[in-house]
């Protein structure tokens, strides 16, 4: 694990090449929030994450992340970013402050049960396969309206936005084609819905400066910050 010391020098780097991103496209610095990426690294790299004034961690794994949640201060907010089974819908619901992987209707009910039996409205991210990936998850573009419908209709679910992962390719235009995508979908569906969905996470450690131009509010960060990430 490295220092905070290096990781606090890592955030700097980070927020100026945010703040550079944004300035060319016009967009204010602080309409982008940076989520650090703590998959397979110790509940230590979510402390420094808070401790510089980052939005939240970010977790893949259900069963990985809940040891580091219920060892570490209440002031980090946690957020589900992996793939999200519906059989650990009940301990997502319990554990995670927001699910970003919500891609099924199957998993939308098991999440609304869930947090109905919790006392809590939770807050989801649609995910959608902007890229058209066959080795991402997330609902198509096609078919994102209609998931959109069935999660309005979950009253102990708040829907705050979409997510995409952008397929990985040595094509920058590849990924901004898929970021564009989204940003125009979130557009449409608001039109369409008359609802709000401010949330577009969207954007990692190579290509994060492609999505803050389609305008992604949310970024996932983890290689940038803490290196690569140890063997599992």
């Amino acid at each position: 694990m490295i220092t905070y010391h290096t990781f606090a020098e890592r955030c700097d780097a980070l927020l100026e090449k945010v703040a550079k991103a944004c300035t060319a496209c016009g967009r204010a610095p602080d309409s982008v929030k940076v989520l650090a990426v703590t998959k397979t690294h110790p509940a230590e790299a979510a402390e420094y994450a808070v401790r510089y004034g980052l939005y939240g961690a970010g977790e893949n794994r259900v069963q990985e992340a809940i040891p580091k949640i219920e060892s570490s201060p209440d002031a980090i907010r946690w957020e589900l970013i992996g793939h999200l089974q519906s059989n650990k819908a009940k301990l997502a619901a319990q554990h995670f402050d927001r699910i970003q992987s919500v891609d099924s209707e199957k998993l939308l009910k098991k999440l609304n049960t869930a947090a109905d039996s919790l006392g809590k409205q939770l807050p989801i991210l649609l995910e959608v396969n902007a890229g058209d990936d066959p080795a991402k998850f997330g609902v198509s573009c096609e078919d994102t309206p209609r998931l959109l419908e069935a999660a309005l209709e979950c009253s102990s679910l708040r829907v705050e936005g979409l997510m995409t992962i952008a397929p990985l390719s040595s094509d920058k235009s590849i990924s901004k084609i898929s970021f564009e995508r989204l940003s125009a979908l979130r557009d449409t569906l608001e039109g369409t819905f008359s609802v709000e969905l401010p949330e577009l996470s969207m954007g990692m450690t190579g290509d994060f400066e492609a999505a803050i131009q389609a305008g992604s509010t949310l970024i996932r960060v983890g290689t940038y910050l803490y290196g690569e990430r140890p063997p599992i």
